[in-house]
C-alpha cells in the first residue's frame, strides 16, 4: 500500500512538472527545445530536478503531447489537430466554454470532455468540428489551476468513515472526496475550506483535505467568512503585521514638518459617508489676493508610514484593496493605520500628499502644485450635512461649500461636454440591527455633495497623471507610471443595446465615439424614473469594458480623459500608494524605473479588485435573501431583469431583491429562450416575458446558503 502511495505521489509530481513544461513550450509552439532549455525554462536547475524533467518529458512523449525531433530535442505535438490555450467557464449544467485570447467566439466543451478541469482553470484544448457542425473542443490538460482551495459543506458518510465536500460554487459539479485522515475534525453540515490534493484519472471525484472549518452552514458569521474564503480574501491580519503597525512612529516631528508645505492655517474639511472611519481625502479652500481660489486636494500620506520591503507593505500589496461587505470592512491596512494614524480626522495635525490648484471663477486652471504637506482638518461633514448646506444655503461653512459646489458643477459640465459618460447607479444599502440582521433596505443615490467631492478627486487624479506623463509642451515623457485605463465599449454589445432600446422608443447614434457618449448620456437621462430604468442602465453598463490598472496608458473612455491615475485613496487601494511613491520619485528628479515590475503589480491589483467586487456583490445577494426570508409566501410586483435558457430573473424594485423563475415551473405552456430580444416565449400561446416587463410574483423559497431566491409567476 505504502509503495502504491509513493508511486501515486511520484506520478502526480511528474504530471505537475509536465504541466509546467507544456506551459513553457506553449509560449512558442513552433520552437524545438533541448531538455536543458526546458529545465532552465521551468527553473529546474539541480541534477535531481533535471532527472525529474527527463522522466516528465518521456511521460509527455508517451502521451503524444510532445514529439522528439532529434535525440533529446522536443517540440509540441500540434498534430493532434489544433490545440489552443484558454480559460474555462462552466455552466450550471456541467457543459463549459473556453475563452481563448484573440478568438471572438468561446469554444464549447461538452461535459463529458472537460476532463479534470474546474471553473476558471487555464486549459489546453484540442478543437474539432463535431459532426461537421460548430467548432467544439476537448480538454487535454489543465495547465494552471485557478485555485486549489474551495468552500463548501462537509457531508460525513457515517459507516464508511469518509466524507464529501459539496462545493458552494454553482459552476463546480464535482464533490471532493475526503478520506478519514483528512477530515481534520470537521463535523457533518459544517462549512469548510477544502484543499485539492489530487485527482486520479480514473476517479469521478477529486481528493481533498479540510484545511479550515468556518462554522455551521447558514449562520451569519459562517456565511460572511465563506464569501471571503471563496475569493481567497482574508478576514484578519497576521499577528506580526498587526504588531508592525502598532510600532509605527506617529509623532509629528519638527524635522519632518520642515520638509513639507505647512497648510495647517488654511480652512480644511472632509466630506464622507456618515459611517466612514477611513478618511482618505480632505479639501482646503482660500481666496488669493488676485481674486482666484486656491483649492487643495489633500490625500493621506500613507507612503510616509508604509515603506516598500516591510511586512506591512507586503500585506497591503497582497490584499491590494479594502473589501466593503454589507456588514463590515476588511481593510487593506490594519485599523491603527486606516482609521487612526493615516485617517484625516478633524482637529488633528496630519501628514498629507497634496495637489493644490489655483482656479478662477470659471473653474479654469491657472496654476498647480504637487507635494508633501501637513494639514489640520477643521470639520468633518457627512454627505447629508454637506448636501443640506447646498440645498438650503444654511449652516456652518455653507458659503464655502456652495462655492466648491459651483466650481464642481462647471468641471462636471465640461467633462460631459468632452464625452464623459454619467453613470449614476443606485446602490442597495441595508439597515442592520445589532445582530446584523437586515431590518430595512434603502437606495444610496449620488447627490450634489457626492459630485462635489468626485469632481475634485477626478481633477487631482487627472492632473497628477498628466504631470508625470506629459512635458510642458504636452509631449509624452515616457515615464513609467500607473494608470487607471478604460477601453472603448464593445461594438457588438453596443449594436445589441441600440436594437433593444429601440423597442422602448429610445434612439442611439453609434457613428463615432463622441456620438456614442452623447447617445449614452441622453439614454441614461431619458430613462430616469421609468420602469425600465434599472434594466437599461444595467445593459448600458454591460456594453462597457472593465476599467483596470496598467503601466500602458490607453486613456479612460468613460471619463473621456487621455491620462488618468488613481491617486486619491491610498488607505484603501494599493495602486494609489504606488502612484504616491512614483510621483515623489519624479518630484525628487528621479529617473524612470523599469515598467515591467510595475505592470506585474498592476495586474495583481486589477485581479484583487475583481475578487473584492465579486465578494461585495455576493454579500449584498446574501443580505437580500436574508431580508426576503421573512417575506416567503408574499406577493410583489417585479420587473423582468434577466433571461437565460433555463429561466428568467425578476427584480423587486422596492428592495432590489432578484429571484429566479424556472421555465419548468411555467406549466401553462412550453417556453423557450429568445436571446436576441431578451425574451422567454410560449410555443403554443406566444405568451412572452421580456426584459423590462412588469410581472406579479410570489416568493416561494429563500435559500441562504446558495444566496438564491425562487419566485413563481402569479396571474
Amino acid at each position: 500500500m505504502k509503495q502504491q502511495h509513493k508511486s501515486q505521489k511520484q506520478d502526480q509530481k511528474l504530471r505537475d512538472i509536465g504541466r509546467l513544461i507544456l506551459r513553457f513550450m506553449n509560449k512558442k509552439t513552433s520552437k524545438i527545445y533541448n531538455y536543458k532549455q526546458i529545465a532552465d525554462g521551468i527553473e529546474y536547475k539541480n541534477p535531481r530536478q533535471r532527472e525529474l524533467v527527463i522522466q516528465a518529458l518521456h511521460k509527455l512523449k508517451a502521451e503524444d503531447k510532445i514529439k522528439e525531433t532529434d535525440k533529446n530535442k522536443y517540440i509540441l505535438n500540434l498534430q493532434i489537430t489544433d490545440t489552443l490555450t484558454g480559460v474555462i467557464d462552466f455552466a450550471a449544467n456541467g457543459n463549459a466554454y473556453v475563452k481563448v485570447e484573440g478568438l471572438e467566439e468561446d469554444i464549447f466543451i461538452h461535459q463529458k470532455n472537460v476532463k479534470d478541469a474546474l471553473q476558471g482553470d487555464t486549459v489546453l484544448i484540442v478543437t474539432y468540428h463535431f459532426k461537421g457542425k460548430k467548432l467544439e473542443g476537448s480538454v487535454l490538460e489543465v495547465l494552471e489551476r485557478a485555485s486549489d482551495t474551495f468552500v463548501g459543506t462537509f457531508q460525513y458518510v457515517q459507516h464508511k468513515d469518509f466524507g464529501f465536500v459539496v462545493v458552494d460554487k454553482k459552476q463546480i459539479n464535482n464533490d471532493f472526496f475526503i478520506p478519514k485522515n483528512k477530515i481534520n475534525g470537521a463535523k457533518d453540515g459544517e462549512k469548510v475550506v477544502v484543499k485539492m490534493l489530487n485527482w486520479d484519472a480514473n476517479s469521478k471525484n477529486p481528493e481533498g483535505e479540510i484545511i479550515q472549518i468556518l462554522g455551521l452552514s447558514g449562520e451569519h458569521e459562517t456565511e460572511i467568512h465563506s464569501i471571503l474564503a471563496e475569493y481567497g480574501l482574508p478576514y484578519d491580519f497576521p499577528t506580526e503585521v498587526e504588531a508592525d503597525a502598532g510600532k509605527i512612529d506617529r509623532t509629528i516631528t519638527p524635522e519632518e514638518v520642515k520638509k513639507r508645505r505647512d497648510m495647517r492655517k488654511i480652512l480644511t474639511f472632509t466630506i464622507d459617508p456618515k459611517d466612514a472611519k477611513d478618511f482618505d481625502d480632505a479639501i482646503s479652500l482660500q481666496k488669493l489676493d488676485n481674486g482666484n481660489w486656491e483649492i487643495g486636494v489633500h490625500i493621506a500620506d500613507v507612503s510616509h508610514y508604509v515603506r516598500p520591503g516591510t511586512i506591512l507593505d507586503d500585506e497591503a500589496y497582497k490584499r491590494a484593496t479594502s473589501v466593503y461587505l454589507v456588514d463590515r470592512v476588511v481593510p487593506m491596512l490594519p485599523e491603527v493605520l486606516s482609521n487612526d494614524v493615516c485617517s484625516l480626522r478633524p482637529n488633528e495635525d496630519k501628514f498629507t500628499f497634496s495637489a493644490v490648484f489655483e482656479l478662477n471663477e470659471n473653474a479654469e486652471l491657472v496654476n498647480q502644485w504637487f507635494g508633501r504637506t501637513i494639514i489640520h482638518s477643521d470639520r468633518r461633514f457627512a454627505y447629508e450635512e454637506a448636501q443640506e448646506r447646498i440645498e438650503t444655503g444654511k449652516g456652518d461653512l455653507a458659503e464655502e461649500i456652495l462655492l466648491l459646489d459651483k466650481l464642481a458643477k462647471i468641471l462636471r459640465k465640461e467633462r460631459l461636454k468632452h464625452g464623459a459618460i454619467a453613470f449614476d447607479r443606485m446602490e442597495v444599502k441595508f439597515n442592520l440591527n445589532e445582530n446584523n440582521d437586515p431590518i430595512g433596505v434603502y437606495f444610496k443615490i449620488s447627490k450634489d455633495a457626492n459630485h462635489l467631492i468626485e469632481e475634485f478627486m477626478l481633477l487631482a487624479n487627472k492632473k497628477v497623471s498628466e504631470y508625470v506623463s506629459l512635458t510642458r509642451k504636452g509631449e509624452e515623457t515616457g515615464n513609467t507610471f500607473v494608470y487607471r485605463i478604460h477601453d472603448d465599449p464593445d461594438p457588438t454589445k453596443l449594436l445589441a443595446l441600440k436594437d433593444f432600446v429601440s423597442t422602448f422608443g429610445y434612439r442611439m447614434n453609434l457613428a463615432n465615439s463622441k456620438k456614442v457618449a452623447e447617445s449614452m448620456n441622453k439614454l441614461l437621462k431619458d430613462v430616469k424614473g421609468k420602469g425600465e430604468e434599472n434594466m437599461v442602465e444595467t445593459l448600458a453598463m454591460r456594453t462597457m469594458s472593465k476599467a483596470v490598472y496598467s503601466t500602458e496608458n490607453i486613456g479612460h473612455y468613460g471619463l473621456a480623459f487621455s491620462h488618468y491615475s488613481h491617486f486619491t485613496s491610498p488607505i484603501r487601494r494599493y495602486p494609489d500608494l504606488v502612484a504616491h511613491r512614483l510621483l515623489q520619485h519624479y518630484l525628487d528628479g528621479g529617473k524612470s524605473p523599469n515598467a515591467a515590475e510595475y505592470e506585474e503589480m498592476m495586474k495583481h491589483c486589477s485581479a484583487q479588485e475583481r475578487l473584492a467586487a465579486d465578494a461585495e456583490r455576493d454579500s449584498i445577494k446574501y443580505m437580500q435573501v436574508k431580508f426576503m426570508e421573512k417575506h416567503v409566501g408574499e406577493f410583489f410586483e417585479g420587473v423582468v431583469s434577466g433571461t437565460a435558457d433555463f429561466g428568467f430573473w425578476v427584480e423587486i424594485p422596492e428592495n432590489g431583491a432578484e429571484g429566479l423563475i424556472k421555465l419548468r415551473d411555467l406549466i401553462d405552456d412550453s417556453y423557450f429562450h429568445e436571446p436576441k430580444s431578451h425574451s422567454i416565449v410560449g410555443m403554443r400561446t406566444g405568451r412572452t416575458f421580456q426584459l423590462g416587463d412588469t410581472v406579479k410574483i410570489k416568493v416561494i423559497k429563500a435559500n441562504l446558503v446558495a444566496k438564491q431566491l425562487d419566485f413563481k409567476i402569479v396571474d
